[in-house]
């Protein structure tokens, strides 16, 4: 055999022994735990047969602790670049069989190659973690990979969108990497997040707690807001971050993708006409406004699970990608809370960054009230909301089904954050606050004069409704653009993103500006 064919053999030897990162047994293991390799998961999220790896033959320098003895291809992490429906992303998998995929200097620095690729071609980055932490062997130069890793999140931040899939463990320093990113996806009985373990907390507390408990997929979809995903399988898992980069352009300098549009735009929803209920105190369910508005009533949530009573998430009209941020009268009746506020607020902002219109469907009594709110500063989540709607330039339709009373009118993106079309059903109340409570404050002193107190509020209780609870009063003086027949709302939509195209607007020069944190 010739000396060129003993290279590529060698080669080809090489290749093979990086694949099974750490052995046969290792990968056992972690199939046995329900779990995919690192290299499954990224054939599963690319299409197939476009995955160019990068740094395969990447060694640790340890010489710490017998690490000289242990050295794996690849250290840990597979990186590199594929396509997902043909589109370049830059990815990057843990490799738990390896070390439990903990994180060392040369792994590190394998990620943050494909990061600085991934912003020099403004291609959407997806990291897989699977990971014990940071590699104690190398101590501070684990600590400094970090460091490193998060500062690229930062610089890449509204730059590239950046997805975040936990497929395992996620603990310590390791979980500010997916918290600095766009979306993070969690598996349910096989990841978990948290900044210390149930030893430490018990040790520090002596509060004793599970690592689901602490900081399961259950945990941070519903109490904490740390994921915007959950799923079953990591298949599920895969096949949802695909389905959200769908939605997505792949940097802050395109647009999203167009899809065809079967769906026609002038499509009558006659169940909108009646969805209202005549007791302004009933519920009814903000999913079959979006459903019946939508193209194809296809709606990709967010947080679906976390602050209930806002709905946020994507989807199309006319085959454009929107950004919808709807009130759910259905849970704690729409109202505005800390949780609602920052949830909303975050989305509003991602959807500014890369250039997504943002249409807002308005039912909101108001903010939540009570000593738990202020404590936990309502204020400043609220301000939250409507920085991120007075801060954007993209285009931005809202339509106000039922209740917009004082603060909480201001927030979700009303004419004066620069709302580019605003539109209102009949059914529209746009007002201070409700009847009752205005003629409470009002004619409370005078109702105690009368002879029938109760029968006097009723009456200015009547005379309030019909002065404000309508949207003619803000169509007088220009807040509403136009008040529409609610089975037309689609079409007026559609028309009003069509005409916001070629919209430019810029906000002036600074550094950044200090939004309420």
């Amino acid at each position: 055999m010739s000396n060129q064919l003993e290279k590529v053999k060698e080669l080809i030897s090489l290749r093979a022994k990086a694949r099974i990162g750490g052995g046969e047994k290792a990968i056992e293991k972690q199939h046995n735990k329900g779990k995919f390799t690192a290299r499954e998961r990224i054939a599963q999220l690319l299409d197939e047969g476009s995955f160019e790896e990068m740094d395969m033959f990447v060694e640790h320098r340890c010489t710490n602790f017998g690490m000289e003895k242990k050295h794996y291809l690849g250290d840990g992490v597979v990186t590199g670049c594929g396509t997902i429906e043909g589109r370049l992303v830059y990815v990057f998998a843990q490799d738990f069989t390896v070390s439990a995929g903990s994180l060392s200097e040369t792994m590190a620095a394998k990620i943050c190659k494909v990061m600085d690729k991934a912003m020099k071609m403004g291609a959407p980055m997806i990291g897989i973690n699977d990971s014990g932490g940071a590699r104690i062997q190398e101590g501070i130069c684990a600590l400094g990979g970090y460091g490193e890793i998060f500062q690229r999140n930062i610089m890449a931040s509204g730059v590239i969108p950046q997805i975040s899939g936990i497929f395992g463990p996620c603990a310590g320093g390791a979980v500010y990497s997916p918290a600095l990113t766009d979306f993070t996806l969690m598996t349910e009985g096989t990841s978990y997040m948290f900044l210390t373990g149930p030893a430490v907390v018990k040790t520090v507390t002596g509060e004793v707690v599970t690592q689901e408990e602490l900081g399961g997929a259950g945990v941070h979809s519903t109490k904490s807001g740390v994921t915007h995903f959950t799923a079953e399988t990591e298949e599920e898992g895969l096949a949802t971050i695909r389905r959200l980069l769908s939605y997505i352009p792949s940097n802050n300098l395109e647009e999203a993708p167009l899809t065809a549009c079967s769906d026609p735009i002038d499509r009558l929803e006659e169940s909108l006409n009646e969805i209202i209920p005549d007791n302004p105190n009933q519920a009814y369910n903000m999913y079959e406004v979006i459903g019946a508005c939508v193209d194809n009533g296809e709606f990709f949530e967010v947080q679906k699970d976390f602050a209930r009573n806002i709905i946020i998430g994507f989807a199309r009209f006319n085959g454009q990608s929107v950004g919808i941020v709807a009130n759910q009268p259905q849970y704690m009746a729409g109202v505005l809370d800390a949780n609602a506020s920052r949830k909303s607020a975050r989305f509003v902002r991602f959807c500014d960054a890369f250039n997504i219109p943002l249409v807002t469907l308005v039912d909101v009594p108001g903010f939540l009230p009570g000593t738990g709110q202020e404590y936990n500063a309502v204020i400043l989540h609220g301000a939250k909301l409507m920085y991120a709607y007075g801060e954007a330039t993209v285009p931005k339709v809202t339509v106000t089904l039922r209740k917009s009373y004082g603060g909480s009118h201001i927030v979700m993106s009303c004419k004066q954050l620069r709302g580019d079309v605003n539109y209102a059903w009949p059914s529209a109340e746009i007002a201070v606050m409700g009847a009752s409570g205005a003629a409470a404050v009002l004619y409370a002193r005078e109702a105690k004069t009368k002879e029938d107190p109760k029968a006097f509020m009723a009456e200015k209780e009547a005379e309030y409704t019909k002065l404000f609870a309508n949207p003619y009063n803000a169509a007088k003086y220009g807040f509403i653009d136009d008040v529409i027949e609610p089975r037309n709302t689609r079409f007026r939509i559609i028309r009003a993103l069509q005409q916001l195209q070629t919209k430019k607007l810029t906000n002036p020069a600074k550094k950044h500006g200090n939004i309420p944190l």
